[in-house]
Order: structure tokens, then sequence, then C-alpha cells
């Protein structure tokens, strides 16, 4: 059988989460632990990297203004790995490779939506208001990526719709370290 380019690359490059299960692959491919990082370069075409680029730009120009350069690589960085174990964790035999920066941006979408967002005081307790947000939005991002694996036609997996929340959890759970981390000398 003989494969295309963009194939070769998605199973070179993108995360496979078999092979963090300890699957042996009989092609080249990157090291198992690099291609979280790797799978975020490679897209299954110029749609996806084009949507992936046109968040990015616009979420993440503006949780840069908020945390920082280093924060927003940081942030970045641990959603794509975030996103990683998201999906291996729903299925570790998967041979599927996940490829895209989706649930990486989903880490900054997550830290965008703390800090534009504006949490309801429903107790007198800031700390409790905050958490109810955070989870209020993580499960508004579950229900939105679940619905859009069904308008998919129930391609949720290969929508990497694990790999989206994972990212985005992560996200949320970051914003406030990294916000208090840029300020720690103010």
């Amino acid at each position: 059988m003989v494969i295309g380019q963009s194939e070769q690359a998605a199973l070179s490059l993108g995360f496979i989460p078999a092979r963090l299960s300890g699957a042996v692959t009989p092609w080249p491919a990157l090291p198992t632990l690099l291609t979280p990082l790797s799978a975020t370069l490679v897209h299954s075409g110029l749609v996806h990297l084009g949507f992936n680029m046109l968040i990015f730009l616009w979420c993440g120009a503006a949780v840069e203004r908020v945390l920082g350069k280093t924060a927003l690589i940081i942030l970045y960085l641990i959603g794509a790995y975030a996103s990683a174990l998201a999906q291996w964790a729903t299925d570790p035999a998967s041979i599927v490779p996940m490829i895209g920066a989706s649930g990486a941006i989903s880490a900054v979408i997550g830290a965008y939506a703390l800090s534009f967002g504006r949490p309801k005081m429903f107790t007198h307790s800031a700390r409790l208001n905050r958490w109810i947000n955070v989870l209020w939005l993580l499960v508004a991002w579950v229900v939105l990526q679940v619905m859009m694996g069904w308008l998919a036609g129930g391609e949720g997996f290969l929508l990497a719709t694990p790999a989206h929340v994972g990212g985005f959890a992560a996200g949320l759970l970051l914003q406030r370290p990294l916000l208090l981390w840029r300020y720690r000398s103010a």
C-alpha cells in the first residue's frame, strides 16, 4: 500500500494514542513524547490550518496582552500535552493519528474565556464564584464539542473531541496561576 505525503506526515508526526500505550510503529516516526507538539504542526488541509490560525490569532493576541508572551507559549505547550493525554485517556489503543493545533488552541480559548468572561455572583465568596464559572465554562465547552461531533455525523473522535476538552480544561486551570505569575511583583 502506497500512502501520500499528508498521510505519511500524520503517521510520523501525529500523536497516536497506541504509541503512548507502548505500541511500536513499523514506519519511521518522531519519538512518542514529542508527538503532542509535532501534531500541532500537521493539519488535514488548508481550511483546518486557516481556522486554527484565525482562532489562535484572535484569542491568542488577547490572552498575550493579559498573560504575556511567555505565559502564552507555556499555555500552548501544556495545552498540546493535555489534549494528547485526554485523547489517549479516552482510547489508549487507538491507532488514529491526532493532528492539528486545536487542542493546544483550546487551552488558549479556555484562558481567554476566563480572562474576558465575567462570573456571576452566585454566592458571597469570590473564590467559589470563580470555580462555579470555571465549571460552567467547562460544561458548556464539553456540550459544544459533543454537539460538533454529533453534527459531523458521530465522528467526534475524528474531530478529536476529547483533545479539545482536555486542552480547554488545561487553559481554565492555568489561567489564574499564569496571571498571578505575570503580576507576581506588582
